[in-house]
């Protein structure tokens, strides 16, 4: 799923963070799903961009812990949800 960090500096921290815990998948849809999903998730940076009442906004602590992902595209989404649930 992070293939496209592999190559950076921080994939070491992230591989750590992302199986330091339980993960809950899910999929989510109807219209403007992927649109809807991200103005709740809030902005990726938790500390300046995220908004209040958002899960980053309320929750989040740091750019790299930032608690939730979401595709950022339907194409993405269609590559996430393959992914996560083969067969879907």
């Amino acid at each position: 799923h992070y293939a496209e960090h592999a190559d950076k500096g921080f994939f070491g921290d992230l591989l750590e963070f992302i199986t330091s815990g339980p993960v809950i998948a899910a999929v989510l849809e109807g219209p403007r799903a992927v649109t809807a999903f991200r103005q709740l998730a809030g902005g990726t940076d938790p500390v300046e961009k995220a908004a209040p009442g958002s899960i980053r906004g309320d929750f989040g602590l740091e750019t790299q812990y930032n608690l939730v992902h979401g595709s950022d595209s339907p194409e993405s989404a269609a590559r996430e949800i393959a992914l996560w649930f083969p067969g879907l």
